[in-house]
């Protein structure tokens, strides 16, 4: 008799995601790619143009031939992925999701019940899962307790952040979650930011790794980071939590970004667009100042002008809407003497 296939909750799967060995999301590449669970495997049983074909042909033809044609290329997708998980033993636990848990996820779970594999199907699939990390977050998001590392561009912030971390503070680190480090200039060479699902998919299992009683360490954002947003309920705890506010030397935070920031001396071309976005704020004058140090390459003037005229100007319009209870002086970037300051803050 065939062992029927068991539908899993998603709020039951995310309290034991270990039971399973792999989570393999069936949906196409570009689907996969706007978001998928974190840790998910995508073997798509059909791919983006298949997709469009058998949707074309059923609106064209007819539902049935659709049918078929979508029968074939599904067989042969999932044909060629078994071969790929062929070497996995008896035990091998899969569990598998699509769009809703309906007829993508399910041929596959069918292929891998017949070969004896202990598959399972997350009930409801990516729709399900959406929507529990959307409840989730909003449930969170508000209660947890937040530490705001503030101070002016340059400070070392993120790096502060990692340091915390290496000494058992619990941190977040939303521009690590982001693919970008918060400013005009802070893409990530070679790197895509995520999706703003995949943000939040991120945000979720980041926090799912904390102890959500204690206190969070988390850097001081605006409500978007490069082209994803903070989640509203996010952004009004961070305004509104106690906030350690850093200071840095000038000249200290401008060789400090030419360090960080090298790929942007290497890519005049680049530097340059970036800086021509923000004629709305400074005018044409000033922007063809900043060009002509680009074009000169004098990086030094440049940072040093950046942070005078755009970044620390901009700064200090956020520390109005900012709740500071401690002022730390940095005699580097990213260097603080003593840490005992949070310890009595976590406290």
């Amino acid at each position: 008799m065939q062992r029927k296939i068991p539908l899993t909750d998603i709020a039951q799967f995310l309290a034991i995601k270990d039971a399973y060995d792999c989570v393999i999301d069936v949906r196409a590449p570009s689907e996969f790619a706007i978001d998928h669970i974190p840790g998910a495997i995508n073997l798509p049983v059909l791919s983006d143009d298949e997709r469009a074909e058998v949707g074309t042909i059923y609106k064209q033809i007819d539902p049935f031939t659709a049918k078929k044609r979508g029968a074939v290329l599904t067989n042969r997708n999932i044909a060629a992925h078994i071969e790929k998980l062929n070497a996995h033993a008896k035990d091998w636990r899969p569990l598998v999701y699509c769009w809703r848990g309906g007829q993508r996820s399910g041929s596959m779970a069918l292929v891998m019940n017949e070969i004896g594999w202990p598959v399972s199907i997350i009930s409801g699939g990516y729709k399900a899962y959406r929507r529990h990390i959307q409840e989730q977050l909003n449930r969170i998001l508000p209660q947890i307790q937040l530490i705001v590392l503030a101070g002016p561009t340059g400070c070392g912030k993120t790096k502060l952040l990692k340091r915390l971390e290496e000494h058992g503070h619990q941190i977040l680190d939303l521009e690590a979650l982001a693919g970008h480090r918060g400013s005009l200039l802070g893409q990530e060479p070679d790197e895509s930011q995520p999706s703003q699902k995949l943000f939040e998919s991120r945000l979720f299992e980041a926090l799912s790794q904390l102890d959500l009683l204690k206190p969070i360490l988390i850097e001081s954002e605006s409500s978007k980071i490069g082209e994803v947003h903070v989640p509203q309920a996010l952004f009004q705890n961070l305004i509104t939590s106690q906030v350690i506010a850093f200071t840095c030397d000038r000249s200290k935070r401008a060789a400090f970004l030419l360090e960080q920031y090298q790929h942007l001396t290497q890519h005049p071309e680049i530097t340059q667009q970036l800086i021509q976005r923000l004629e709305f704020r400074h005018g044409k004058k000033q922007i063809a100042q900043w060009v002509k140090l680009i074009e000169e390459r004098c990086w030094d003037q440049l940072a040093e002008s950046l942070l005078e005229q755009h970044y620390d100007p901009a700064y200090d319009r956020s520390q109005k809407r900012l709740k500071v209870t401690a002022h730390c002086e940095l005699e580097r970037p990213g260097q603080l003497e003593s840490l005992t300051i949070f310890d009595q803050i976590a406290d």
